[in-house]
């Protein structure tokens, strides 16, 4: 029975238990609850700043490398529309040795078109005085200076040392000066004291020494003594050399074999010399040398240097004029000129009139451009003068000043904007021409005026190469073209024959 009645009240006490139970799980969960909530204000906002600093650095991750590629973009684009004489080289028509001239299309009814096959390549002055480097030789780097941008000028110190100056005023020397003849009364001086040809016997074996043995082969004697344009020796001269040189049982002529034939034969030039100049006096002299296969070997590394520093390809320079040297002796001067002609329909290039029916038209020189070389320093005067470079304007009529005209430069060479004195060794590259606005050759650049002071003191030397460019790309193509044809013919007369360079077939045509 007792039993039984503390079952009951042990059930009774359940209950209670249970519910006290319950109350404390209830208690425990609303307060794990209001912990929860308390705690969450404090996480969520970490959450969301990691969330808005990730998506603020994806888009500024895509912004900065879409930035980038549109600057890769640009550059390309840049690069491929002006990109450097490289690329024009590889799409020019050229004539390798052994190879076969490749094929130019004719003219279409779309100049545009074909003009757009290739491009001249300009260097951009940036600003008068800006230096920029420039590779003409592989030992060192040359510092190129912009002197005008109108007309386009740049100098070049250094472009030769001065023993290869030396070498091409010897060769220029011996090759023979043609003089420009006007009596002594028009200008006003007497006659000069300085022999046509100063190079002694031994500066003259050195030079047709080409292989430098210290012996005259006949065919050093040949190659060097005549050229296409004229003569090195005269006939006469030439065959009492070779005369000698036959009679020798060695086939070869030394020092002292070669002083005794050459002293006798140089006698009555030296002499018909000085007659000639007691009745003259020359406002200058010059003469042309060949560059080409064969030539001196200093020659040869003038000629690559203009193409490294010009950027042409090397076939329009192998096909332009021949290389003139200039001798200005003391009051010797040249009036302000231009180099180049202005593009006409009714005058027609010299260099390009045989590849068209363009013969009986007036011819004019067409020089894109003008490398002039220094040979010599000149000790007062001599200057070479450009009256209206980087005027603002360009007047026909403005160069005339207080009745003195600017382009006599004997009495108005002080007045020129831009004088440069010469430097052996030093080039200036001038364009003589603008772009036409599609990488071809347009209008004359006025601007490019020059001439030369009178010389005070001392003797001037300048080397002049020109690069011809017809305004018509049509001709100049058709022309180059004629010149890819010509090698053909030749190069195929004979299977063992040597490719002919550009030099001879500029002058066949």
């Amino acid at each position: 029975m007792r039993k039984s009645l503390l079952i009951e009240e042990d059930m009774e006490t359940i209950p209670e238990n249970l519910q006290h139970d319950e109350d404390s799980c209830v208690s425990g969960i609303a307060s794990s609850s209001s912990n929860r909530r308390s705690l969450r204000p404090t996480s969520m906002p970490v959450q969301r700043s990691s969330i808005c600093s990730r998506a603020y650095f994806v888009v500024v991750m895509v912004f900065f490398h879409v930035y980038i590629l549109n600057v890769i973009a640009l550059l390309l684009y840049v690069h491929y529309n002006n990109g450097p004489g490289d690329f024009d080289r590889q799409s020019l028509p050229s004539v390798g040795e052994g190879e076969s001239p490749p094929h130019t299309a004719p003219p279409s009814s779309e100049p545009r078109e074909e003009e757009q096959s290739f491009r001249l390549p300009r260097i951009e002055g940036i600003r008068v005085g800006h230096v920029q480097p420039v590779s003409l030789v592989s030992d060192r780097t040359h510092k190129m200076k912009t002197l005008s941008l109108k007309p386009l000028l740049f100098e070049i110190p250094g472009f030769l040392s001065e023993e290869e100056c030396r070498v091409v005023v010897q060769l220029a020397q011996l090759k023979g000066l043609m003089e420009s003849q006007m009596t002594a009364a028009n200008w006003g001086h007497g006659g000069s004291d300085h022999p046509l040809l100063s190079l002694s016997t031994e500066e003259v074996f050195s030079l047709l020494d080409l292989n430098q043995d210290r012996l005259l082969q006949k065919q050093e004697i040949v190659s060097h003594s005549r050229s296409r344009d004229g003569t090195w020796l005269s006939p006469d001269n030439l065959r009492q050399i070779l005369t000698v040189l036959e009679d020798c049982s060695t086939g070869a002529l030394n020092l002292e074999e070669f002083k005794r034939v050459y002293d006798v034969s140089q006698g009555p030039i030296q002499e018909q010399s000085r007659k000639l100049r007691s009745q003259f006096k020359q406002r200058s002299k010059h003469t042309v040398l060949y560059q080409g296969p064969g030539s001196h070997h200093v020659l040869q590394t003038l000629r690559s240097r203009v193409i490294s520093l010009t950027r042409l390809p090397a076939m329009l320079v192998d096909m332009s004029e021949l290389l003139q040297v200039f001798r200005f002796e003391l009051g010797d001067f040249s009036d302000a000129h231009h180099d180049s002609s202005p593009p006409h329909a009714e005058t027609a290039c010299s260099h390009t009139r045989l590849a068209g029916n363009t013969s009986m038209l007036p011819q004019v020189s067409c020089r894109y451009l003008t490398v002039l070389i220094y040979l010599s320093s000149v000790e007062e005067g001599g200057e070479t003068t450009f009256p209206v470079a980087d005027n603002r304007t360009y007047d026909e009529l403005a160069l005339v000043q207080d009745g003195v005209d600017l382009t006599d430069t004997r009495k108005t060479c002080s007045r020129g904007n831009l004088r440069i004195k010469p430097t052996a060794g030093t080039a200036l590259l001038l364009y003589n021409h603008l772009s036409d606005g599609q990488g071809w050759m347009g209008e004359l650049d006025e601007y490019s005026l020059h001439g030369d002071c009178p010389v005070k003191r001392g003797l001037k030397w300048v080397a002049n190469s020109w690069v011809n460019v017809d305004p018509d790309y049509q001709q100049q193509a058709r022309y180059q073209r004629l010149v890819a044809e010509n090698h053909r013919a030749k190069s195929g007369m004979t299977e063992h024959s040597k490719p002919i360079s550009h030099f001879d077939l500029h002058q066949d045509l």
